[in-house]
Formats: C-alpha cells, structure tokens, sequence
C-alpha cells in the first residue's frame, strides 16, 4: 500500500546532511513492510536484519561498535560483502538490542557513506532509557496508522485525494462527490487505518476477518506491556489502556485518574501516559485556557483528553457493531461522538502536527482544538453531526478576535466570513503539512 512517508524516504535518501534514520511508530502500523518496499526499489543492494526474530544477531555488535567491524561481521553472516555504494542496511526491531542504537552514533561519525534506517514497534519507549543515545546524530521519522487519504489512495480514490489536496480555494463539492467521501468516511472510522486490517478487507470483504486481526493487534499491544515493562507497571499500563474507550464514551472527555481506578492519583499513572504515548499508542491534547504563543508554554498539563491513535482498535475496544456502517449518521453521534474526535486527533497529527492542545472557559465553553499555523492561531470545533451550534467558538471569537475559525463537520465545505467549515474527511487539510 502506498504510504505519504515514502516521499520523505526518498528525500532522506537523497539528502546532503543525510544521518541514520530511526523509523518510529506503534506495532503493525507497517514500519517493516515500508522499509522493505523502500530498500527493494531504491537501492540496489538491501540487507535486512531483525533482532527480535533472530536474537543472536546482537553478538555481531558485542565487543566493538566500530562500523568496519560491524560491516565485517554482517558480511560474514550474510555471505557477501557489503559496500557502501547504492546499499540500504535495516536494523529492524532494535529496542531488543541497545548496542545497536548506539551503533549509529559511530555509523554517522565514521562511515556515513552508509544508508541506515533502524526501526522498532517500541522504539520511542527504547529511546527515553538510553543514556547512551545518540543525540544530534540521527535522523527521526515517525508512521502512523494509515490516514483517511491513504486509505482512499488504496481503495481507488487517487483522483478524489488529488482534487482534495490541490484545492485552490474553499469550494464545496458536487452532493455526490460529498456523500460518496462520507460513505468511505464511515467506512475508514470502523475499520482504521492498520495496513493488515485495510488490506484483508481489500482481498476479502469481510467485517468478521476484519475484527479477529484487529483483536489479534489489540492483544499484540498488551503482549508489550507486560514484555517491556515490569509486572506492577504492566498491571497499570492494562488498566490505564483499559479505561481510554470509557473515559471517550463519556459527554465530557476529559481525562480522569479516578476512572483508571478508584481515588488514583497522576503521580500512580503519570509514567504509564508516557509510555504509552511514546509506544505511538496514544495521542494526549492538553488543555490551555489562554491561547498564546508558544501554545505549550499555556498549557495546563494537569487537564488533558486522550485518544487511541487508530479508531478501528477503539471501535474493536468497544465492541461497535459492523452494522452501525450502514445507518445514515449513527457512527457519527456513536458513544458522544468519540470516533469523530477520535478520528480528527489522529488526522491532525499524521499530518504534521506534533503536540496537540484545547481550549476551555470557566464558563464551560470548550473548543476542541486550538491550531498553531505559522505564527497565528486558529480555533477548531469538532461537530459529530449536522448540528450548527456554534456557541463555545463563537465564545472563544469574542475573546480573542482570531483571524480564522475553523469547524470539522459531517457538512461540505462552507466559508461565510472568518468562518470556515472544513468537511471532516478533509480534516487533514488543517495540518502543518498542508498550509
């Protein structure tokens, strides 16, 4: 399946000022599989290596982290000697492995003729213990679930993603062409973005084969917890994970310790949101109750929301039934309109946004999304339905007087002033890398 991040491969290849590149992202997002696509078709040498499958491996870097070596030992095991000329090396699942992360410090310093891309489904949790990492001297990369763009690209929408990307102007579109991106919007919330589930439903059209893997993915995930962390925090990380579908079922989603377990406080569960968020499992949007710059110096990191990063694997959590596919505007109101958020968290950070924030009032005014483009700010409010209620960003307009206000919504494209409507299949439209 085609993916957005190869174009970036294709630049980091090329670049002059070209490091190791770490490849980071949740399991079964499809690090392995883009990584192969990439070393078979650009290079003309690729030499795959993973160190969870094959553990011995670590003893071609025991001793001497000296690329040469390192090269030297890899070429007898492999059989053939590796140059530096047209050859990509993968080091694949290498938060087993802390000597290879290492490694790439003395690869940028000594060899970097190299092409290197490492990867790891836990890579990011890897990173934060290593006291030796190599700081300034890799390249980062991060990949996602797949976006609802590149879930229309592989189901044969590429003519419908290119009109969306190079719109000129706020224009709304034919009704057909609206509900036809709906349907595929209802479909793409159910099934998410993990490449195993959307290609089995590409081959076999089949919902039940849909949610056994994504069951299967979801028990991967707990397989982590308890593999990479100790029993008492693997006993947290489960509850913690546990509770986001309940806390996103809730009216208000504002994330809550004693909904984990009864009178728990932050400093029991503070390292388990860390490391689930540096697992690419979840995204955390932190509250501000003034909308300045920088955004994350306002912030109020006591009050936050948090949303899985797929909303197949919470819809799976759920237990949503695959008829709710068919009904004109269920899923779209389902559990307080969890998917919609859900689905536009995800959406805003696949496609350059890295932190995440939202506005509340004491008042109870409350605006989904606060968006820093540039140097200024713009409003953003979710609408799970067709209502036009505009009361909290009509709030915030009054307070602070932003240039542009934003909504995502089940309504086509609308501009009437300083107002904007953004249709919530085009939601990508409003991140950094789409200015």
């Amino acid at each position: 399946m085609k993916r957005a991040v190869y174009k970036k491969l294709l630049i980091w290849k090329n670049g002059t000022k070209r490091k190791p590149l770490l490849l980071q992202g949740a399991r079964q997002v499809g690090k392995t599989y883009l990584v192969n696509e990439f070393g078979h078709k650009e290079y003309s040498n690729y030499v795959y290596l993973n160190f969870e499958q094959n553990p011995n491996l670590v003893s071609l870097f025991k001793n001497e982290l000296s690329p040469e070596k390192i090269i030297n030992n890899i070429s007898l095991f492999i059989g053939r000697k590796i140059n530096s000329t047209d050859t990509l090396i993968f080091f694949d699942e290498i938060q087993v492995v802390p000597e290879v992360l290492t490694s790439l410090k003395y690869f940028y310093e000594q060899a970097p003729d190299f092409h290197i891309i490492a990867a790891g489904s836990l890579l990011g949790v890897s990173v934060g213990k290593q006291s030796s990492f190599p700081v300034g001297k890799v390249n980062f990369m991060t990949l996602y679930s797949m976006s609802f763009i590149e879930y229309l690209t592989a189901f044969g929408e590429k003519l419908m993603v290119e009109n969306l990307v190079n719109a000129k102007k706020i224009e709304a579109l034919p009704e057909i062409l609206h509900n036809k991106l709906l349907t595929h919007l209802k479909l793409y919330l159910y099934l998410g973005g993990m490449p195993e589930v959307l290609q089995d439903y590409l081959d076999n059209r089949d919902i039940i084969s849909v949610r056994k893997i994504q069951n299967e993915i979801l028990e991967a995930y707990k397989r982590d917890f308890s593999k990479y962390t100790d029993k008492t925090q693997a006993i947290k990380t489960s509850e913690l994970w546990h509770s986001i579908p309940r806390q996103l079922a809730k009216e208000s989603k504002k994330f809550k310790y004693s909904d984990v377990r009864k009178n728990a406080r932050a400093v029991t569960f503070e390292q388990t949101i860390e490391w689930l968020k540096k697992a690419g499992l979840i995204d955390v949007v932190y509250n501000i109750s003034i909308p300045k710059l920088p955004l994350s110096g306002y912030a109020d990191y006591s009050k936050f929301k948090i949303y899985l990063h797929d909303t197949g694997l919470l819809g799976a959590m759920l237990n949503l039934s695959s008829n709710i596919i068919v009904e004109p505007t269920e899923l779209f109101s389902e559990y307080n309109g969890a998917f919609i958020e859900n689905f536009v968290a995800s959406e805003l950070v696949a496609s350059g946004i890295k932190d995440l924030f939202y506005w509340s009032s004491k008042s109870d005014a409350e605006v989904d999304f606060i968006l820093q483009k540039d140097n200024n700010i713009y409003p953003l409010e979710v609408k799970s339905g067709t209502s036009k209620n505009l009361k909290s960003i009509r709030s915030y307009e009054d307070k602070y007087k932003p240039k542009l206000i934003y909504r995502t919504s089940s309504r086509n494209f609308i501009q009437s002033g300083n107002f904007i409507n953004i249709p919530l299949y085009a939601s990508f439209l409003l991140g950094n890398d789409y200015k």
